[in-house]
């Protein structure tokens, strides 16, 4: 495989070829459905009986390799933008600089591991001395996981894929993206809307991009009751770099302080509960 300024550039079949867990599937060994499909599609259920047993054995396989691979992972924020993006653009460069912020500031970074706004966090975090993590997912169009990626899991499950991305965040970071940005945006924040998830930041970078949106938010959805005003208050929304890094900081020292003093106040409970009860032993 060639190089060219430090990169591996793609070989001449390089598109095609499927990650499915720890399998490398190659031409005509691809086959024409995903996992998540087979999973899914409820035209199979015939084999439901025969073969469901052996993909929750595999699905548990995925949460168990996710759980041992990220487990010594240190403070981290997942970023999510389009694969689409090319390097140049506005968010790619912004996701650069983001990563680059990041690892500076002691978190790794964790992508969808792909091209376009994923390659570019990767890429800022890399060359920042952080640890770069890419999770993969089998796709129908395989995109691969960019070279700036120091640990990667490939997975063949969205929601075991998913489930990684929250359980070791501290943060979200949401850049211009399509529907698998939206869809990790919302979830997110029903997570936390929710109280699923100990609350933590959603940022949103690209101010002009996500405005409209916003606004659809605050006009439409909280105008008419669907959500509440305070909803809106779990989105920061900047272009500034940072803002969004010095945000995601005071959120996790806001937390951790409130943490504290719960434990605190645990503690404190639990030693007057033992005084009086040695006084009333005294007593007797």
């Amino acid at each position: 495989m060639s190089q060219s300024n430090g990169r591996q550039q793609p070989g001449p079949d390089r598109g095609r070829e499927r990650h499915r867990g720890a399998v490398t599937l190659r031409r005509g060994a691809i086959p024409t459905s995903t996992a998540d499909q087979r999973l899914l599609d409820s035209r199979g259920r015939g084999d439901w009986k025969t073969k469901d047993a052996w993909r929750a054995l595999r699905i548990l396989s995925e949460f168990v390799e996710g759980f041992d691979t990220l487990a010594d992972l240190p403070p981290a924020v997942s970023v999510f933008g389009s694969a689409r993006s090319m390097p140049e653009s506005p968010e790619c460069r912004m996701a650069e600089e983001l990563g680059g912020a990041l690892a500076r500031a002691g978190y790794a970074v964790i992508t969808g591991g792909g091209p376009g706004v994923m390659e570019a966090a990767n890429r800022g975090a890399s060359e920042a001395g952080g640890l770069s993590v890419g999770l993969g997912i089998e796709l129908p169009f395989e995109q691969g996981l960019n070279d700036w990626v120091d640990l990667a899991i490939d997975f063949r499950y969205f929601f075991a894929r998913k489930t990684m991305f929250v359980k070791y965040a501290q943060a979200f970071v949401v850049l211009p993206g399509g529907f698998g940005t939206m869809d990790e945006l919302f979830e997110a924040l029903t997570l936390v809307q929710t109280g699923k998830v100990t609350r933590f930041p959603v940022v949103l970078m690209g101010v002009d991009y996500w405005r409209g949106l916003l606004d659809w938010l605050r006009d439409s959805m909280a105008a008419e009751g669907k959500i509440g005003p305070s909803d809106l208050e779990l989105i920061c929304l900047t272009d500034d770099v940072d803002a969004a890094v010095r945000h995601i900081v005071e959120a996790e020292a806001v937390l951790s302080a409130e943490q504290e003093a719960i434990r605190a106040e645990s503690v404190a409970r639990t030693e007057a509960d033992q005084r009086a009860a040695a006084d009333e032993g005294g007593k007797g």
